[in-house]
């Protein structure tokens, strides 16, 4: 039953071959980054000390999406940083994802060098062609949902560009552009499955999440506040949503919770699931940088106004090509209300 069920899943990928590449692909990168197992955060173990200091930051946040500094086109020393590198090195370094289906996928057909694409991807280009003059002026990284924090603050990346949602935690320790995108919190299982979506019919479920996720913060709050059932095991952990699929479709987890916009991804590559139940959180997806890069934040931030302005090369192009056959051709629902900034100067 098991293999069957897997070959079926395995059509959406495009074949074995696919899942090969892309296995071999994250196996690799597996050996490159030390991962993060259950209970722990953006690539922090979550110890009685540090979890107070997140539950206080968290009390005195309110709408994480609005602190953010104001628009500005201007130089500073952190965008001169990245003009002064030298011949090749003269690139934006970016932190993005290779697994995620249409938001930063490495496709295996798309030739032989196999390149990534999808909608943070194209918000890259957009970024590197403003501040360097050319689109292709980039250094991507892959790197894991619980590196994505110490990879900006270890100076790895300028930024991170990863379906990374901005919340009260994080913004302790990252500076966020303004929202590019609105999502939430879904169920992802079998068709066939009992599961309705996030409620009773978890209990005694296996769930998967990415670790350093959202995901996993909010199942834990809400196990310990009774809005989760308490039989409902949440200990399975994986550096990348991709490998959330794969776990429910080898049968080692009963449901994977994500964001919807990556749940419905993935139940585009995989036709014998589909998400459950409406969301239940709401969030946005903003680029992430250092605390001190006040200059490439508000340069961002810029981008990110005239990018919503270019209705023929902009975010609704990028939309309607990665993402209206999974979310639908109405993209009110998934565009984030315009910015507010937390100071004008």
């Amino acid at each position: 039953m098991r293999a069957r069920r897997l070959r079926a899943s395995l059509k959406g990928w495009g074949g074995v071959a696919t899942m090969a590449v892309v296995c071999a692909l994250v196996a690799v990168f597996a050996l490159y980054v030390p991962l993060s197992g259950p209970g722990i955060g953006d690539g922090r173990a979550v110890t009685q000390a540090s979890r107070a200091t997140v539950e206080k930051a968290e009390e005195d946040c309110e709408a994480p999406e609005k602190q953010t500094l104001s628009p500005s086109s201007a130089d500073g020393d952190t965008i001169q940083a990245v003009r002064d590198r030298e011949g090749e090195k003269r690139k934006l370094i970016v932190g993005v994802d290779q697994n995620s289906y249409r938001w930063g996928y490495r496709n295996p057909n798309s030739g032989k060098t196999a390149e990534l694409e999808g909608f943070d991807i194209d918000l890259v280009r957009r970024i590197a062609e403003d501040i360097l003059g050319d689109p292709d002026a980039v250094q991507f990284k892959a790197i894991p949902t619980d590196q994505r924090i110490p990879a900006i603050q270890d100076g790895r990346v300028d930024m991170v560009v990863r379906t990374m949602t901005i919340n009260c935690a994080r913004i302790a320790d990252v500076a966020f552009s303004a929202p590019y995108f609105k999502t939430g919190q879904q169920v992802l299982a079998p068709k066939s499955s009992p599961i309705e979506g996030y409620d009773d019919t978890l209990a005694n479920r296996r769930i998967c999440t990415a670790a350093g996720s959202t995901a996993y913060s909010t199942l834990e709050a809400d196990q310990k506040d009774g809005k989760l059932p308490a039989t409902t095991d949440i200990s399975t952990t994986v550096p990348s949503q991709l490998d959330c699929l794969v776990r429910l479709q080898l049968g080692e987890v009963d449901a994977v919770v994500t964001d919807g916009a990556l749940a419905a991804s993935q139940a585009a590559q995989d036709p014998t699931v589909q998400l459950k139940g409406d969301a239940f959180t709401a969030e946005y997806y903003g680029v992430a940088m250092k605390k001190d890069a006040d200059d490439l934040v508000r340069r961002v931030n810029q981008i990110l106004v005239d990018y919503r302005k270019d209705t023929a090369n902009g975010w609704q192009a990028s939309y309607d090509k990665w993402l209206s056959a999974t979310l639908g051709k109405d993209a009110k629902k998934s565009e984030p209300p315009a910015p507010q900034y937390l100071r004008s100067t």
